[in-house]
């Protein structure tokens, strides 16, 4: 009961890591927004998140468009939702060498896994000042620890959302609001499809990628825990800390190896 009036924003909710997020918040009470590009799936999502007894408010956007992710902050002004937990979980890649991906696929990219977190951050973040309450929740990854060749601009893009987290935690310290970065590694969801890399040495092994349902415990128990960051799962942990002992030029060659197309016909 302590949690009824309360609510969570996940962006990207309707699938893997956010969607398993959001059933904790919904069983623990907390009513949710959830936001994602598919109206049908939203719907869907909406109405089994609902049976926990919570209200959801679904909205429909594609934060790859600044004026989207503006109208959502517009859009729960106007209704007057007061949001007590950010999740910023959206987040896509591309695969291939970056000579031969392509541009507005990459610039797109950095709009989501980027621009996307800042804008809201600083939205909510305003409010949650006012209110010196609050909590933040950014889906970073163990591929923000290296450099990634094959994925280059998604690489960089979670080394930049672990560092922002770390720097916006600090800034923060003095008050009652807490940012925690959650690190995944490869997770059995929908990303490496959208990413185009199915051909990947990566992901051939199914059996190897983590459960989402497991990884999104992780990164709530951290969360309510006000830890820092969580990386989720034992042999991430270790690819973790041995990345940081490790020389950033032989982190790129490993990274290379393990994630160039299982096929050598693919890898020119």
């Amino acid at each position: 009961m302590e949690n009824q009036y309360k609510y969570a924003l996940i962006t990207g909710a309707t699938q893997g890591i956010g969607y398993e997020l959001a059933k904790l918040f919904a069983k623990d009470g907390y009513n949710l927004v959830i936001t994602a590009r598919s109206r049908e799936e939203l719907d869907t999502a909406a109405g089994e998140l609902k049976q926990y007894g919570i209200q959801v408010i679904a909205s429909a956007r594609d934060l790859i468009i600044k004026e989207e992710v503006l109208g959502l902050c517009r859009e729960l002004e106007e209704k007057g939702i007061e949001i007590n937990i950010l999740v910023n979980n959206a987040g896509q890649g591309v695969y291939g060498l970056f000579k031969d991906t392509d541009l507005e696929r990459e610039l797109d990219i950095v709009q989501l896994n980027i621009n996307a977190p800042i804008i809201l951050a600083k939205h909510f973040l305003s409010k949650m000042m006012a209110r010196n309450e609050g909590r933040i929740l950014n889906l970073a990854s163990i591929a923000g620890k290296t450099p990634g060749p094959w994925q280059s601009v998604y690489h960089g893009t979670k080394a930049f959302i672990l560092s922002f987290s770390e720097a916006l935690r600090s800034e923060l310290q003095d008050t009652n609001i807490t940012v925690t970065a959650l690190l995944p590694g490869p997770t059995d969801t929908d990303f490496f499809n959208k990413a185009g890399m199915n051909k990947s040495k990566a992901v051939q092994d199914k059996d190897s990628l983590a459960d989402p349902a497991a990884v999104a415990r992780d990164g709530y128990d951290a969360l309510m825990n006000n830890k820092d960051k969580v990386v989720s799962g034992f042999s991430n942990k270790i690819k973790a800390a041995v990345s940081t002992v490790l020389p950033d030029s032989l982190n790129a060659e490993m990274t290379k190896e393990q994630q160039k197309p299982a096929d050598p016909q693919e890898r020119r």
